[in-house]
């Protein structure tokens, strides 16, 4: 499926997961399957704006390139999802790949309700799916005056089957609640897993959000799991985490989390509604967020689609519980053979899309645009502090959040310098700090923008790279 304007356009991003035209947010349920890596996500198949949720479905081999397939579900009239089809996981039951998808119909208010497809059997890549016609929770609990509730979760803990589900309840107090769902078909309220009471995630997270949407779950160091969260109605948007243990009975049940860690899972600004795949095959978790776009509705409609994937990250948690986070590994692959910069020092054109490492022994500066004004998109390191600082100000959003410096924090630097990688496809800009923090931002070039490395600062070493499709270098 080609879009020429599209093509022609240098804030669309070419490598990273996205429709060829029209609206793209949560990605949902990824799923490893025969081989291939398969990806879901919401979709407006009709125009660049957020209503009329399918599922879009793309998959890979190899996590770099992707293959776009049918839209994976659609609103069924009369069903539970015929006001859309939103956030969910995709689960192997019993080796039948099954959606677990949020349903709404068409007089929601926020209290969607736990809806199944099944992968038809004649359809090993997994392009044709048959919703259940009922869903399998109609709705939250009772007494429990939940406002929001949807988006789950389905994960296995003690030899069971459970599931979170994103809430929000009419006190302004967010929480994660908990499923026995061992039977897909057959769903038990088992509790609230974990809320905004809490004083750890109420440290983590402050006081914003009104309700936790796409809970997400893992297991990490030493037996810590990490729940990831999206943190609904803050300003702006964002992301967190908490790591901690998971509470059983004697008999193995699971009634709850207690978190010892947490904090901000992206630093930037356009990341939100993180996904996770437990890569069982490769022994390790990845993770992919939706960038939204910073730039008003009518740039967003003239250039017809709206909305990125972040590139697939690596995720877990160091032994203190706070989370490391790098680039998916297999990026590389989309690497010209032959790096366009290898030293610091010389002003070097930048592509539309590349992949630059920094090492910095020192305080170092690196320089990603040039404004006609004069103003700089910069990258200040400081590897005894253990910081990287962004500042895109002359750069600024057209949505109301904020276009401040963004300061990246790490444990003090090693004696071999900070490291930090920058991923750029048109207007996605992905910001890794050794594996301590990342920060995702949408920067537009203008048409008289200077895009220009340079890298000043002793002893800094630097390699950068073209992303190229197959068969273009």
């Amino acid at each position: 499926m080609r879009n020429p304007r599209i093509e022609t356009d240098v804030h669309a991003p070419r490598f990273r997961v996205r429709p060829p035209a029209n609206w793209i947010n949560d990605p949902n349920g990824p799923f490893r399957w025969h081989g291939r890596y398969h990806l879901f996500y919401q979709h407006n198949p009709d125009a660049p704006v957020h209503a009329n949720m399918h599922w879009g479905h793309v998959s890979s081999a190899n996590l770099a390139h992707w293959e776009h397939h049918p839209i994976a579900l659609a609103p069924t009239p009369g069903g539970p999802d015929e006001g859309g089809c939103w956030s969910g996981c995709v689960v192997d039951d019993a080796g039948v790949p099954t959606a677990v998808y949020t349903g709404v119909d068409l007089a929601h208010t926020g209290l969607g309700t736990i809806c199944l497809a099944h992968a038809c059997p004649d359809s090993p890549e997994l392009t044709a799916w048959a919703a259940l016609p009922e869903p399998v929770v109609s709705g939250p609990p009772p007494g429990l005056d939940v406002t929001m509730f949807r988006d789950p979760f389905v994960f296995e803990h003690g030899g069971r089957r459970w599931a979170l589900v994103g809430a929000g309840h009419a006190d302004g107090t967010p929480s994660v609640l908990l499923y026995d769902c061992h039977d897909l078909t057959s769903w038990r309220f088992a509790g609230v897993l974990v809320d905004g009471h809490d004083p750890v995630a109420q440290k983590a997270f402050g006081g914003d959000a009104v309700g936790w949407e796409c809970p997400q779950l893992f297991e990490g160091h030493g037996g810590d799991w990490t729940l990831v969260v999206s943190l609904w109605d803050g300003s702006p948007l964002s992301t967190a985490y908490l790591t901690g243990r998971l509470i059983t009975t004697g008999e193995g049940i699971l009634t709850g989390f207690t978190p010892r860690a947490g904090g901000p899972l992206d630093l930037g600004r356009d990341c939100y509604a993180p996904a996770v795949l437990h890569d069982t095959q490769a022994g390790r978790n990845l993770l992919w967020g939706w960038s939204r776009e910073a730039r008003g509705q009518q740039e967003v409609d003239d250039a017809g689609w709206s909305g990125v994937l972040t590139a697939p990250r690596v995720i877990g948690t160091h032994p203190d519980g706070t989370v490391r986070v790098s680039p998916a590994p297999e990026l590389k692959l989309l690497r010209a053979r032959t790096p366009f910069v290898t030293r610091a020092g010389s002003r070097t054109p930048l592509p539309l899309a590349y992949d630059i490492e920094v090492s910095a022994v020192a305080s170092t500066t690196v320089t990603l645009l040039r404004a006609a004004s004069g103003a700089e998109l910069t990258l200040t390191l400081d590897p005894a502090a253990g910081t990287a600082t962004l500042d895109r100000a002359g750069w600024p959003r057209e949505r109301a959040d904020d276009s401040a410096p963004i300061t990246l924090t790490t444990p003090a630097a090693s004696p071999e310098g900070l490291d930090v990688h920058v991923l750029v496809d048109g207007s996605l800009l992905e910001l890794f700090v050794a594996d301590r923090a990342v920060a995702t931002e949408r920067i537009y070039r203008r048409p008289d923008d200077v895009a220009e490395l340079t890298v000043a600062g002793e002893g800094a070493r630097v390699t950068g790279w073209e992303a190229i499709a197959p068969g273009h270098e």
